[in-house]
């Protein structure tokens, strides 16, 4: 299975910031591309995209201020086969993109990310109150992935959220 490449430059709106690749987007090479998966769904139905883009097309993310990356690269059937290590280490290296890249806004697809990124324990949905990096708003949104259990409206309520702070912040 190989990793797949990370859509970043610098100064964006928002980087998106997934547990680590499925197995699916590992064979094609494209974030979120599990059919299972509602990332696609959910952007188009919060107002962060006009339409609701295909796995394919992730790199045009970044024509509109996005980005996408992991904290872990090595694909898995789920995310619980990631191991302590490499949260630790993908860690490390997320802040280290954090902080080249200077996003106005890192979004975490999962509470599990942040908790791993951050290494905090009690996390709710949306903005966190402490800064990880300086200049860089953290905010924790539902994992897009089938398996979550909240249905998908309260998921979209939550990426709507996120649409109005990058408006908001965009203002700024």
């Amino acid at each position: 299975m190989k990793s797949i490449a990370d859509h970043l430059n610098p100064n964006l709106d928002i980087v998106f910031i997934g547990y680590n690749p499925s197995i699916r987007s590992s064979e094609t090479g494209h974030h979120y591309a599990n059919p299972n998966n509602r990332f696609w769904t959910i952007l188009y139905k919060a107002g962060l995209t006009s339409r609701k883009y295909a796995s394919s097309e992730d790199r045009r993310l970044l024509e509109i201020g996005y980005g996408l990356t992991n904290i872990v690269s090595r694909p898995t059937k789920g995310a619980d086969e990631i191991t302590k290590v490499e949260y630790k280490e993908g860690g490390e290296q997320l802040k280290q993109k954090i902080e080249k890249f200077r996003p106005k806004i890192a979004c975490f697809v999962g509470k599990g990310v942040y908790q791993a990124y951050s290494k905090k324990k009690d996390v709710g949905w949306g903005i966190q109150d402490e800064l990880i990096v300086k200049g860089t708003i953290d905010f924790v949104a539902p994992s897009s992935s089938g398996l979550v259990r909240m249905n998908l409206e309260e998921i979209v309520c939550i990426y709507q959220e996120l649409n109005q702070l990058r408006l908001t912040v965009s203002d700024t």
